[in-house]
């Protein structure tokens, strides 16, 4: 599937970056971190989509982990 000639792995990996981009610009830890996790969610869809791709996977899970568990320690 694409769109604009961009293959959808693309545009997640696109959306993903930008998204983890922006969670750096947040004043709040909390919301730091609640926006990082849905960049890590995106980029763990994205190293799907790249046909199983492990270390983009493993370690955006392992961010999401340490993410949910700060967010849950509050």
């Amino acid at each position: 599937m694409e769109f604009l000639s961009i293959p959808l792995a693309e545009w997640v990996g696109y959306m993903a970056s930008v998204v983890l981009l922006i969670s750096f610009s947040m004043k709040s830890m909390t919301k730091l971190r609640i926006i990082n996790s849905i960049g890590a969610i995106l980029f763990v869809a994205y190293g799907i989509l790249l046909a199983t791709s492990w270390p983009i996977i493993i370690t955006n899970t392992a961010i999401l982990g340490i993410n949910i568990y700060y967010l849950t320690k509050k």
